[in-house]
């Protein structure tokens, strides 16, 4: 056969006569490795490299259509000096057992990615904000996104150092300690799509030791529980100069009014202490259902923390021996009575979870609006706007209307009054004399 273009019968016949053109004689042509593509060939293959597309089970000579790998039209002649390892009809293709990488043409090499720095060794002094925190707790502050393992370890491996020396994890650092921080990758930290929005509260009271705001209802003080931020998240983004920022003490997320925040270590630790010793005053204005006894003016009765089969927390009142009762008191005035409803002050000498709600609703005035131990169909009523004509009042009432604690820095004592919200003010001015 002469070297040129294959005759028609070669180019649209495959062996023994069989039509290449069929699937089934598809199935059965002979893939050998491209050179281009870096493999090997039993053809002797011109310098571009492509390889034929050949039928097996023959030997022949002629121009080649395209190249099976590549698809491009070779102008040089190939030869093909041996049979196919595959039978016409057989399981198995001559690439069978080969290794075959297929590249994308016109394939773009994707870049190499960046490394990112090598950690290094960090000397780290102590500051007003650190004052008194343990090591251990400092280097989770430090090395955010390292498990806390990973932090033990190094303590133990003697990789952290406070002034030069070793240190256990619970050892307290002080102010002027210089704290050596191993290098440890720390993951690189992406923003979240519910990261918390900067946002600012109505300031009571602010100087460099601590702050008070005026919380409002429906807003939690901190993220967790299905709750994704609370105030102190979005006090930090506001206030990212903030080098410490911590809450001293909580309210429940219906409930509005003074809430306190430390501003330095040294502050929270001092403000909790006057808290968990019971020196400092809360006072809530709360309405209740239903005329209070005036003669009513202490609870106390032990309280019970469980949670409901939903994962929801709840409190109830217990008989004081019960295995798991806490202790709580409540001391109560009322301010002013209408019908129906009384609103009363109330201080509390402990601060339990739900102290206030639940000890009201335990003597048969709960409060209105409260969603876990209220009167659901009073508050639904209210609500809609039903039992007052044009008045509807959608939140709990229970506002922390007057705080009183001594300064952690002069020692001076500061009490802290928080104006009832607008909507409590309104719902009292709607509201009847008991007379009327």
């Amino acid at each position: 056969m002469r070297w040129g273009a294959p005759e028609r019968a070669d180019r649209d016949r495959g062996p023994r006569g069989v039509n290449a053109g069929t699937p089934r004689a598809r199935e059965n042509l002979v893939g050998l490795p491209c050179t281009v593509q870096g493999g090997t060939s039993d053809v002797s293959l011109p310098p571009d490299g492509h390889r034929p597309r050949v039928a097996s089970g023959r030997s022949f000579r002629h121009r080649l259509r395209c190249c099976i790998t590549c698809g491009t039209h070779p102008e040089d002649v190939f030869r093909h000096d041996k049979p196919a390892h595959a039978r016409v009809n057989s399981d198995k293709s001559s690439t069978y057992g080969s290794i075959v990488v297929r590249t994308i043409i016109k394939g773009k090499t994707p870049a190499a990615a960046t490394p990112d720095p090598a950690p290094a060794v960090r000397l780290v002094t102590v500051d007003d904000g650190s004052d008194g925190q343990r090591l251990d707790n400092f280097l989770l502050r430090e090395l955010k996104g390292v498990p806390k393992t990973h932090v033990y370890r190094i303590i133990r491996a003697g990789e952290v150092r406070v002034n030069k020396g070793r240190a256990a994890a619970d050892t307290r650092l002080s102010l002027g300690d210089v704290v050596r921080v191993p290098p440890v990758r720390v993951p690189t930290r992406t923003a979240e799509p519910d990261a918390a929005p900067p946002r600012e509260f109505p300031l009571l009271f602010e100087d460099d030791a601590l702050l008070v705001v005026d919380k409002p209802a429906g807003t939690a003080v901190h993220g967790g529980s299905g709750v994704s931020f609370g105030v102190i998240e979005q006090l930090r983004r506001a206030r990212p100069q903030a080098k410490f920022l911590e809450l001293v003490h909580r309210l429940d997320r219906e409930t509005s009014g003074a809430l306190l925040l430390a501003k330095k270590r040294s502050a929270l630790t001092a403000l909790q202490d006057q808290f968990r010793q019971r020196e400092t005053g809360k006072t809530y204005a709360a309405l209740v259902v239903g005329s209070w006894p005036a003669s009513k003016k202490v609870i106390d009765v032990a309280l019970h923390k469980y949670l409901t089969p939903e994962g929801e927390r709840r409190v109830r009142p217990v008989p004081a021996d019960h295995p798991e009762a806490m202790r709580s008191i409540s001391l109560v005035k009322v301010v002013r009575a209408f019908r129906g409803f009384t609103l009363l002050d109330v201080t509390i000498k402990t601060g339990r979870t739900h102290q206030i709600r639940v000890h009201l609703a335990s003597q048969g005035h709960p409060i209105v609006g409260d969603d876990k131990y209220g009167d659901f169909a009073l508050n639904k009523a209210l609500a809609g706007g039903r039992l007052l004509p044009g008045q509807k009042f959608e939140r709990m009432f229970l506002h922390a209307r007057r705080l009183s604690f001594d300064h952690p820095t002069s020692g001076e004592r500061i009490t802290l009054e928080a104006l009832l919200p607008a909507e409590c003010a309104t719902l009292l001015a709607a509201l009847p004399d008991p007379a009327a």
